[in-house]
């Protein structure tokens, strides 16, 4: 059985070379790794001249990462894709473990794995937060760390490919978009390291993420999960500079203040207030 890695990068030169050894240790004979560059400016186009035929790759200007994942997969020749960040890696044998779920559960077409936050020298930030599978569960709070996740390449022409209207989300909206017709296979086993820091995209745009998460759910349920509103509420008064300082009732300020966002947000999504959630709102901004 033949897996595809896949690799969207741009302008990753400092984190790529970990990232391609992290895939080429992991001693799988029938593997194919494609990275799609974005047609990088620093170095990453000279790293990828040095692994010869290990690799195939391609720099050219594209719409962005999501772009770049679905060009991957249309290019991919293996049963089972996965799908690897230039920032990001894979801990030694990982593969191998993912493909013997794969191997010996011809029903499985999804499987997902554990994984760390690391930082830029790769060191232990925290464990990625992962549950066993539950679909209603998911819609609340994405438990799937992207670098651990992997499909058979036959779901494409179910789902279709990645939204590339999409450049935080994309993922998360795919997991869910799978996730209404197929069962995922949680493997218990740590997988991969999903870098965090400072020029990290997300962690760099909170808000549009959050704003993206929520116009992204509406488009698939109807609504936005009640969870991913106050999500959003509590990104802006962070940005406000109110300080929580040991948990939000120790802070009338930021608690009232909260209540008055998380109020205009389920307005502006939901049109109304829910009311488990307006008494939620009534205790938080008269709270003493």
């Amino acid at each position: 059985m033949k897996i595809t890695v896949v690799t969207p990068s741009y302008n990753q030169g400092v984190f790529i070379k970990r990232t391609i050894e992290s895939v080429l240790s992991q001693g799988i004979d029938d593997l194919e790794y494609i990275i799609m560059d974005g047609g990088s400016t620093d170095e990453t186009v000279d790293i990828l001249k040095e692994y010869g035929d290990k690799i195939i790759w391609k720099s050219e200007k594209d719409k962005g990462q999501t772009d770049a994942v679905n060009k991957g997969i249309r290019a991919a020749h293996g049963e089972i894709i996965g799908w690897l960040n230039s920032d990001d890696i894979y801990y030694p044998n990982a593969i191998k473990k993912v493909m013997e779920v794969f191997e010996n559960h011809p029903e499985i077409n999804v499987v997902y794995g554990n994984a760390n936050h690391i930082n830029e020298d790769d060191i232990f930030i925290e464990e990625y937060y992962t549950e066993d599978f539950d679909y209603e569960r998911l819609k609340d709070i994405c438990f799937i760390c992207q670098p651990s996740l992997f499909f058979r390449k036959k779901l494409v022409d179910k789902y279709g490919f990645l939204d590339d209207k999409l450049q935080y989300c994309m993922d998360y909206d795919y997991w869910l978009r799978l996730g209404k017709g197929e069962r995922f296979y949680r493997l218990n086993e740590l997988i991969a390291g999903s870098r965090l820091y400072d020029d990290n995209k997300t962690l760099g745009a909170r808000r549009k993420v959050h704003e993206e998460m929520l116009t992204m759910q509406e488009k698939n349920f109807g609504k936005a999960s009640e969870r991913w509103v106050y999500n959003l509420a509590h990104v802006i008064v962070d940005e406000m500079g109110i300080p929580r300082i040991k948990n939000e009732r120790s802070n009338p300020e930021f608690v009232k203040t909260l209540a008055k966002v998380s109020t205009k947000e389920f307005l502006k999504h939901y049109k109304y207030i829910p009311w488990n959630v307006m008494k939620n709102i009534v205790g938080w901004y008269f709270q003493k």
